[in-house]
């Protein structure tokens, strides 16, 4: 599934995986979150409950990856990378962002981001 996200004046195009947690994310689309900043790397947002366990967790991440957190419940958009892992329980990617994920660069602190399904 395409997906796009708003952040201000930056539109960010993206893809999801193929997994029952990006799946059950999808469902809540389109929304709208209040995502803050997390080490100069990330932006995360608080979901409104928590995803379906599905996809395979893991400890690493590469810039442009769409990811969800359950301790939060979270999402998160990886705009820059700090060589740090991440701790248990792990992330599962949700989805790739096309290019461009460092325009999350110039949003200090907290922006909104809005996210659609596209098709």
């Amino acid at each position: 599934m395409r997906i796009r996200l708003t952040a201000g004046e930056s539109v960010l195009n993206a893809t999801l995986d193929d997994n029952a947690t990006a799946l059950d994310f999808a469902s809540l689309l389109p929304l709208t979150l209040q995502m803050n900043d997390l080490f100069k790397r990330e932006k995360y947002g608080h979901l409104p409950r928590s995803l379906a366990v599905g996809g395979e967790p893991r400890s690493s991440y590469e810039i442009g990856n769409i990811v969800y957190w359950s301790p939060g419940p979270d999402i998160a958009v990886f705009y820059d990378h700090d060589g740090q892992s991440i701790p248990d329980p792990g992330i599962i990617v949700l989805g790739e962002i096309d290019s461009g994920a460092d325009a999350f660069k110039k949003y200090d602190g907290t922006v909104d981001v809005t996210i659609e399904a596209v098709d």
